[in-house]
């Protein structure tokens, strides 16, 4: 059985996790609840669970808060919030779990289900780590491989490859990373920080962008050497990106 603890201000949403977990994870046991950072840190150090479903924003300060208080986390974490863009996008780049509210029945059952991997709390620390350096501003980004999870500054991909349902990444240290998402999903985290999809199998960031080479839609040429085709529909918003860059 997995101990879980809810820390969430709300009763209504408290319950509504709970109702879920009874019909569709029987395996789950809420062990206890909290209703603020204050409550939550008393309720998880005496009752020791094995997850915490953490709301974002309490009254007495944020979920973030509140794993502050823990010299070192124990426990593993799906953090509930309603819809916020930059938690949102906190929680992507650090790889952390978390669900909307209302929660919908099949993300939390996909959730949970996660939690009977074998992750370590290194990890899990090491994850929180990226989120809390990304508070202010986004700086790393969680890549998760088949072997576990690689940490890097955003500011050292030079460019993205699409691999099927995979993506390979590519740094400025010529090292590669095959990373288990797909190109879109880093199209939408890192369009946002100077990266731009020339092609639907590449997301460049321009930082790097060393020239480009008329045609019909054309070839850039980025710093380690790679030519890319530019897409012929994604022309001229490129070249729009380049003028404003």
């Amino acid at each position: 059985m997995i101990k879980a603890v809810i820390v969430d201000d709300e009763s209504k949403a408290r319950n509504a996790i709970k109702n879920l977990l009874t019909q569709h994870c029987p395996d789950i046991l809420v062990v206890g609840e909290g209703d603020c950072v204050k409550t939550g840190v008393q309720t998880i150090n005496d009752l020791s669970p094995d997850v915490v479903f953490l709301d974002v924003q309490m009254p007495d300060g944020t979920g973030f808060d509140l794993l502050e208080r823990f010299s070192e986390i124990k426990f593993k974490i799906i953090f509930a919030s309603a819809f916020d863009k930059f938690a949102i996008q906190a929680f992507k780049f650090s790889a952390l779990d978390y669900l909307l509210k209302p929660v919908e029945p099949e993300k939390l059952i996909e959730a949970c289900a996660k939690l009977k991997e074998d992750d370590k709390f290194a990890e899990i620390n090491k994850k929180l780590e990226v989120l809390m350096s990304n508070k202010n501003s986004f700086e790393k980004i969680a890549l998760p491989t088949l072997d576990g999870i690689i940490f890097v500054k955003i500011k050292e991909i030079l460019r993205c490859e699409s691999d099927n349902n995979y993506t390979n990444i590519f740094l400025r240290d010529a090292k590669k990373i095959i990373v288990s998402k797909t190109l879109k999903e880093y199209d939408e985290m890192l369009t946002p920080f100077n990266f731009f999809r020339i092609h639907k199998s590449h997301l460049i960031n321009l930082a790097f962008l060393a020239r480009y080479k008329k045609g019909e839609g054309g070839y850039v040429e980025m710093e380690d050497g790679a030519e890319l085709e530019v897409s012929r529909r994604r022309k001229e918003e490129f070249l729009n990106a380049l003028q404003n860059n």
